[in-house]
């Protein structure tokens, strides 16, 4: 089976006008699995870090440069496909806005909201450990 590794960024903030934490969610808008709402992120290159794979990836994907924190938990899935290795690392906005350049729509989702949305497998894994942050 095909073994694919990525990093998920967990971009947590301070809602300023309601006070409460939240991250940035996205949904896809390619591939097999369009239309899935997932944290944002990509796969590794060769020789890269989670860390600066996830800090690539977010300029690339959102036109925003983020600091990577810390791996808050990697997660493990089989996909029909692939299995997927994503590392998921907790991210603040250094600049920019969040432009989405490659994603169909995008929210921030806070405590209340998190499961709202329409999540892909794999990411269905990360939210309790979310849910902690928030």
């Amino acid at each position: 089976m095909k073994h694919i590794t990525v990093s998920g960024a967990i971009i947590l903030r301070t809602n300023p006008q309601t006070n409460k934490k939240e991250i940035f969610a996205t949904q896809r808008g390619y591939g097999e699995y369009k239309d899935g709402w997932e944290i944002p992120g990509g796969k590794l290159e060769p020789d890269e870090t989670p860390e600066e794979c996830i800090v690539r990836e977010i300029r690339e994907e959102l036109a925003t440069e983020i600091q990577a924190e810390r791996i808050i938990d990697t997660v493990e899935y089989d996909y029909p496909a692939f299995h997927l290795t994503m590392h998921c690392i907790l991210c603040t906005i250094v600049s920019g806005e969040l432009k989405l350049l490659e994603h169909e729509a995008a929210k921030w989702l806070d405590w209340d909201t998190l499961r709202s949305v329409d999540w892909l497998a794999a990411d269905r894994l990360i939210l309790d450990k979310i849910e902690e942050l928030l």
